[in-house]
């Protein structure tokens, strides 16, 4: 089965671009049919999106006592809320994917240091950018002020980024193969595409050879986002629009690559190639 994705092309300078699968119909920000979207050229150039699951520091809790930790008015730690309007323009353009799932995925944990420090074990400080996808893309979070201190977490490897309430963030992504790629991302279990509930099938952004692209936050139409702050638990979106805060905390990306990858590869291949 193809999976056909609307490319979104940035109007000034970078590109991106949001995916529609064949099987989901495309929906505007009021839930009415739209085509998708993609972010605007002048800016700088996610296993199920969807974290299932608790987060580490919940796996202690008994299962009959999670309802009054998710509900707890006071529960700490960092999300996500709906941030200030950003510019952002996006086109259209046709994306097909190679396979209906991705070609890796991956997640950024976040937190204050403080909840940092009681999710994780002997966290150690790394580079800010990791690559992921099998070395096909490298990504990072950035605050306004540059990439934020990031963790590896001692014999888990899970990788973590500590924040400030009421700091702006931003997820910054860098295509390192030499074709288009689209990539899906999500925030506290939700697509930044639509602010709705994350998953696979759904348009992502398409970033091409080796650029670098920008996701400030969730798409409110065709020229903006929201972009993303870090809030209290109960002042995050997720709870905010849904009453649901299971899935703070955490960022994933999935990259899916272009069935007409291999094609594009072979057009630059070179006779006489110098040794890397």
């Amino acid at each position: 089965m193809k999976f056909r994705s609307t490319w979104l092309l940035s109007l000034l300078g970078g590109f991106a671009l949001i995916l529609n699968s064949c099987t989901v119909s495309p929906t505007d920000y009021s839930g009415s049919p739209q085509n998708a979207i993609a972010p605007s050229h002048s800016e700088a150039e996610a296993k199920s999106i969807i974290t299932g699951g608790l987060r580490s520091g919940d796996s202690a809790i008994q299962s009959d006592s999670i309802d009054a930790v998710l509900k707890n008015p006071n529960r700490p730690g960092l999300a996500t809320g709906w941030g200030d309007s950003v510019h952002s323009n996006v086109v259209e353009q046709d994306f097909v994917r190679a396979s209906k799932g991705p070609a890796g995925t991956d997640a950024i944990y976040y937190n204050d240091s403080d909840g940092m420090k009681a999710m994780t074990t002997r966290p150690e400080s790394v580079k800010p950018l990791q690559r992921a996808a099998g070395g096909l893309v490298e990504w990072g979070i950035k605050g306004p002020h540059g990439f934020l201190p990031a963790y590896k977490e001692y014999g888990w490897g899970r990788r973590f980024v500590t924040g400030k309430k009421g700091s702006s963030y931003s997820i910054e992504i860098k295509n390192r193969s030499e074709s288009t790629i689209e990539v899906v991302a999500s925030v506290d279990g939700l697509d930044v595409m639509d602010g709705k509930t994350a998953s696979y099938a759904k348009r992502g952004y398409l970033i091409g050879p080796h650029r670098t692209f920008t996701i400030d936050g969730f798409r409110t139409s065709d020229s903006s986002v929201a972009s993303f702050q870090f809030s209290s638990v109960m002042g995050s979106y997720a709870n905010q629009r849904y009453g649901n805060t299971r899935n703070v905390g955490v960022i994933g990306l999935a990259v899916f690559t272009s069935k007409h990858g291999d094609a594009q590869l072979r057009n630059n291949a070179r006779a006489f190639a110098q040794a890397p």
